[in-house]
């Protein structure tokens, strides 16, 4: 229940500002035009700086206009009162050489700076003082455009069907004078097209100029933007926004400040209610018109400019009023995570002291288990030894019935012989055998081979693991057919059990200072701790679990 509420407040904090931030490719393009904006602003300064060096020079009159020209041409789109300097100039160039020609060229270039620049007055009076009879025909197409856009200009002041039957009067005369195969006549057919509804072929031949136009030069801005406009009478949005936006980028890179296009964009996005970009694109629109100074575009924008910046007002009134929300919401989202943390941290404290407890519990059971370990190798050792006690009790049993039974043989044997020599009254001879050692030395020596055999038999490795103990200059060499010498058999009873040395004297008919003498000799040859040495005998050819 916990995990369900916290996630519902994670979602209500952060959704909104996810898709508050999500935009259209088209206008992260335009977005960043307009952010750099003042690059392609000097490079158009830059240019036209060079054009002004030239006047500099030492130039005729002639050239002067020509120069001058060049600079309105740069001027009419960008800066109106810098172009009308220009075109102020080139008149009087015109009055003082006395070439008509120049000065209706320049008469007709201020008319049409005059009326966009909102001076509608001066630019009527300055079209009325032309005569058309008396016009070059290279200056028609002048002539023609000045009067559509002084009509285009007015209409956007005080709207009246006239004025919009003018505008296309004039640019049907246009289209009359100009070269069909030039850009200038496509784009004008294109308009006159779109007015009269003749919308699908306005827009077949604009995708095709687009396609020919020089790129983003200021004749492909003008396609663009009228490719807009037949998308929108078409109800097309994507593309008509795409178009439009198109138009601006172009126009801001080419630093064109006399638009239509972002005024356009800024109504699609506020009708679409994306309030943030429509209030750039206004921002963007309003800061060219005035930086060129074209009242009509002023005009255009300044009632929607009224409309979006309400709109946007009201967007951040409501934006600082969730914002509010967010932080009380994030303040009670803080609160509860610093009350998870102490509660974590409480129960990490009680964690770490279970595992300490574990830690010595784990210890002690470590020490009883290495003493449990301990325990079962003595046990194993003591099984291994009582094996082996076993099986050499097993093998002596055998072997001592064996003998037993042999000795009696022999004892009865010898009665027999001894009744006999009674019997036969051989007391000589009886006395004899009674006195003689013979049959006890043999009996000895038989004894002894015997007890070699069962040992070795026991303890086939005994000699060799006996001499490992010993210094290598002092270990046991046998004669030939010897199984055991006597200092062998010593340690031999030793290595069954028997370390009493009396026991070992009787057993094997020497004094008891001949055994001793026997145990230090080998305990002075040791190789290994003198202390040590009985009890490593006493464990030859022991391997736990197994015998030889």
């Amino acid at each position: 229940m916990k995990k369900s509420l916290l996630f519902l407040v994670f979602l209500s904090i952060f959704y909104p500002a996810y898709s508050g931030t999500k935009s259209d490719s088209i206008f992260s393009q335009l977005d960043y035009a307009i952010k750099n904006k003042q690059q392609y602003v000097k490079k158009k300064e830059k240019k036209i700086a060079g054009l002004k060096r030239n006047l500099l020079g030492d130039l005729s009159t002639q050239q002067e206009y020509d120069c001058n020209k060049k600079l309105y041409q740069e001027y009419r789109k960008f800066k109106l009162d810098s172009a009308i300097y220009y075109v102020k100039r080139n008149l009087q160039i015109g009055g003082m050489l006395h070439d008509e020609n120049l000065s209706e060229e320049a008469q007709l270039q201020l008319a049409n700076l005059y009326s966009s620049s909102g001076k509608y007055r001066e630019s009527e009076l300055l079209l009325q003082k032309i005569n058309k009879k008396k016009l070059s025909p290279v200056l028609f197409p002048l002539y023609y455009e000045a009067y559509s856009q002084f009509f285009e200009h007015y209409s956007t002041n005080t709207y009246s069907d006239v004025y919009i039957q003018n505008i296309e009067i004039y640019r049907d005369s246009l289209l009359g004078v100009l070269d069909p195969a030039t850009v200038k006549y496509k784009i004008n057919q294109a308009q006159q097209d779109i007015y009269t509804k003749k919308v699908d072929k306005a827009q077949q031949s604009l995708l095709e100029l687009l396609k020919t136009a020089q790129h983003k030069n200021a004749d492909y801005a003008m396609v663009a933007y009228l490719l807009g406009d037949t998308y929108k009478l078409q109800d097309n949005f994507e593309l008509e926004k795409q178009y439009y936006s198109i138009s601006a980028i172009t126009d801001i890179e080419n630093a064109i400040k006399d638009n239509a296009s972002m005024q356009n964009l800024a109504l699609i996005y506020y009708e679409s209610g994306a309030i943030d970009n429509a209030y750039k694109c206004t921002q963007s629109a309003i800061e060219d018109a005035i930086f060129c100074n074209v009242k009509f575009r002023t005009l255009q924008i300044s009632e929607l400019y009224t409309i979006i910046n309400t709109a946007y007002l009201d967007k951040e009134a409501k934006g600082k009023g969730q914002l509010q929300t967010y932080l009380i919401l994030i303040s009670l989202l803080s609160l509860f995570l610093i009350l998870a943390v102490l509660y974590v941290y409480k129960q990490m404290r009680k964690v770490s002291r279970i595992k300490e407890e574990l830690h010595r519990t784990s210890e002690k059971l470590a020490e009883l288990n290495k003493d449990i370990s301990s325990t079962n190798d003595q046990l194993n050792e003591r099984n291994t030894q009582l094996s082996e006690a076993n099986h050499v009790k097993e093998e002596y049993i055998a072997h001592f019935f064996d003998l037993c039974s042999t000795y009696i043989n022999k004892l009865e044997n010898y009665r027999k012989a001894l009744n006999k020599k009674a019997t036969e009254k051989q007391l000589d001879e009886l006395f004899r055998m009674l006195k003689s050692t013979t049959v006890v030395d043999t009996e000895l020596e038989e004894l002894y081979k015997n007890f070699d055999s069962i040992f070795l038999n026991l303890y086939p490795g005994f000699v060799r693991d006996f001499n490992a103990l010993l210094i290598k200059d002092e270990q046991v060499v046998l004669k030939n057919g010897e199984l055991l010498n006597t200092e062998l058999r010593i340690f031999a009873l030793i290595r069954l059990g028997i370390t009493d040395s009396v026991k070992i004297a009787a057993f094997l008919r020497y004094s008891l200072s001949t055994i001793y003498n026997y145990r230090t000799k080998g305990r002075n040859k040791a190789a290994v701790s003198r202390d040590e040495f009985e009890v490593m005998v006493s464990k030859i050819g022991m391997i736990p679990g197994k015998m030889y």
